[in-house]
């Protein structure tokens, strides 16, 4: 059922709309409301706050109108770290409305979905410009000085493998499966990261393990050998910042491998140090605690303070380590962040992450951190450590039941009902979106990532229907958020799992002419991204939902950027004619009397002015 969204009144915490998004506790904050002219006509307008839990109105002021809009401006007062507030408009018909982050509402809404303004220190200012690429180390390259991987030293548990093999598929052998991808690998094809315009590089686990993933580390002291060592990171991260390019690293403070030297130290040896750093199951301490009940992956307590100062309170904890130069790393993406201090009746959960976040302060404040938690990440993501989320439920799994061939399976760890895709139009994506999203404030959806797939899940080419890749790219580098490629979606390969998602990336074939469209696919979108401030921190105004397409605006005063997404041939009634100004910056169309149509799956944006309004009242 196509949804008119234009005409609904509009608030979000972009600078249009708020006067400051960094505020601090005890400061006053103005806030703006925009009534569309197509609205009911309306006689007042006030916001409602909740500080202290208990229920504040503030009166609104009508301080501007152009024959598109009415725009209200109100006082707040921030009286609490996070300070929820949302709006209630008086009709002069008499009836009532309520706005929130999860859209118009006839009746009383919940707290939960309130806007929200925080007090924490906010991200750092680079973040919102980050369009992030993230490779998994062992199948991206293997450098020229490592030599034939049939000639290399390897450890027990690795099961050699020529980097055209194809990926073992067989669960008893896809952690072994051994390609032998390393750090200077990495370094060599730092080029080919500039020439996409990345510049942001997410590298997962580089620390020694007893696996091809390393999210079972052995040791948190040093790099692993196989990937070159400290000094082939420390080259690397030196090499991408002089590129522009920032590098972050994965930790896992859930869990390490069962043969890290701390749990060797403590299984079935109750008097070691390191006892307290895991949870015990008995007595002798030979039964534990692991990630999803994997052996492999024992899982710490973090009641213990000497774990919390080995490894993530101060300036000698590995948190901070890996800051300090000379590895340099501009952040963290912390693994299964929302798993990590949470165990049956214990919930250190929030005691962690912010130990983690004041901890990165100190040595850096100028460094990122994310926390993946794939499904309702928003109770734990109030700005309060986490800077945003590597989640899958705002966007990827609406975007490939939307766009992916209803029923096609799609397992691993992208969490699909039922391991496969459901039949989505285009206005159950954007009420899917819409109701993830709303309960993260403002500053931390900028940096939650956009990811069509990751090194976890299958690949989105695996499911997508015919067409539309670009429509699914085009997406993830335009609404909020940071815009993620997996190494290989710019090849257009394609993964039925997320073990075969990482089939290693062919370089000995990079010019033949199946790679030359999505190279210059991501090529395009990505500089679409990074040539429109607007897309990095501008608001968003839903304009249409329906099966076939929707549409949106992102909005600042300096510029504004309209995208229409089209799965299929469509006519969308937008209901305004283009301003002769207009620039269209990507695909083709149609635009007619207030109208667009697509002959088929359509990715189109064009550059509209800025929104021109009065300054904040003083």
């Amino acid at each position: 059922m196509s949804r008119d969204l234009a005409a609904a009144p509009h608030h979000d915490g972009s600078s249009l709309y708020v006067s400051t998004e960094t505020p601090a506790l005890g400061e006053t904050v103005r806030v703006r409301l925009r009534v569309p002219r197509s609205f009911e006509p309306v006689a007042r307008v006030l916001t409602r706050s909740n500080p202290d839990r208990e229920p504040r109105f503030t009166e609104a002021q009508l301080v501007h109108q152009d024959d598109a809009a009415s725009w209200w401006e109100a006082e707040l007062h921030v009286e609490n770290p996070v300070h929820g507030y949302r709006f209630l408009l008086e009709l002069e018909s008499g009836a009532i409305r309520w706005l929130n982050a999860a859209g118009l509402s006839v009746t009383e809404t919940r707290d939960v979905d309130d806007f929200r303004l925080v007090t924490a220190a906010p991200p750092p200012a680079w973040a919102r410009e980050a369009v992030m690429y993230q490779v998994f180390p062992d199948r991206f390259a293997r450098s020229a000085a490592a030599g034939p991987i049939a000639e290399a030293e390897l450890p027990e548990w690795a099961e050699p493998a020529e980097w055209d093999d194809e990926v073992d598929q067989d669960r008893a052998h896809t952690a072994q499966q051994f390609y032998g991808g390393d750090l200077p690998g990495v370094e060599e094809h730092l080029d080919h990261l500039s020439s996409l315009g990345v510049n942001l590089l997410y590298l997962t686990p580089v620390f020694p393990a007893r696996s091809n993933h390393r999210y079972d580390a052995l040791s948190f002291d040093h790099v692993d050998p196989l990937l070159g060592g400290d000094e082939a990171l420390v080259s690397l991260v030196e090499a991408a910042h002089a590129r522009g390019i920032r590098v972050i690293g994965d930790l896992t403070t859930n869990h390490s491998g069962d043969a890290h030297e701390w749990f060797q130290a403590a299984y079935g040896n109750p008097e070691a140090p390191e006892s307290a750093f895991y949870l015990w199951l008995n007595d002798e301490q030979t039964s534990y605690a692991s990630w999803l009940g994997v052996p492999s992956l024992p899982k710490f307590d973090w009641r213990s303070q000497e774990l919390r100062r080995r490894f993530i309170d101060g300036d000698d904890s590995v948190v901070a380590r890996y800051l300090k130069p000379p590895f340099a790393f501009d952040g963290w993406r912390i693994d299964v962040a929302n798993m990590t201090g949470r165990f049956r009746d214990l919930d250190l959960n929030a005691e962690v992450r912010q130990t983690v976040r004041r901890t990165m302060k100190e040595i850096n404040a100028d460094t990122i951190l994310l926390g993946e938690s794939t499904n309702d990440a928003a109770p734990d993501f109030t700005g309060d450590a986490w800077h945003g989320a590597m989640t899958y439920a705002n966007f990827t799994r609406p975007l490939w039941n939307w766009l992916g061939v209803p029923g096609t399976p799609a397992g691993g760890g992208l969490g699909l009902a039922l391991q496969r895709t459901s039949e989505f139009g285009g206005d159950d994506f954007v009420a899917a979106h819409l109701s993830f999203a709303a309960a993260f404030p403002w500053r931390v959806r900028l940096q939650n990532m956009n990811a069509l797939d990751t090194h976890d899940t299958p690949r989105f080419r695996n499911v997508a229907r015919e067409g539309v890749v670009p429509v699914a790219v085009g997406l993830s580098m335009t609404l909020p958020g940071i815009p993620v490629v997996w190494a290989g979606a710019e090849w257009g390969l394609h993964g039925d799992d997320g073990e075969h998602s990482r089939t290693p990336l062919p370089w000995a074939r990079a010019d033949e002419p199946e790679f030359a469209e999505p190279m210059a696919l991501y090529r395009r979108l990505i500089g679409l991204r990074r040539a429109h401030p607007v897309l990095n921190g501008g608001g968003i105004r839903w304009l249409h939902a329906s099966a076939e397409a929707i549409a949106f605006v992102r909005e600042s005063a300096e510029e504004s950027v309209l995208v229409l997404a089209a799965r299929g041939s469509c006519t969308v009634e937008l209901g305004v004619e283009l301003p002769d100004d207009a620039e269209l910056l990507e695909g083709t169309a149609t635009w007619q009397a207030g109208s667009v149509s697509t002959d088929g799956p359509e990715f189109l944006a064009w550059r509209l002015p800025g929104i021109p309004l009065p300054a904040w009242s003083a």
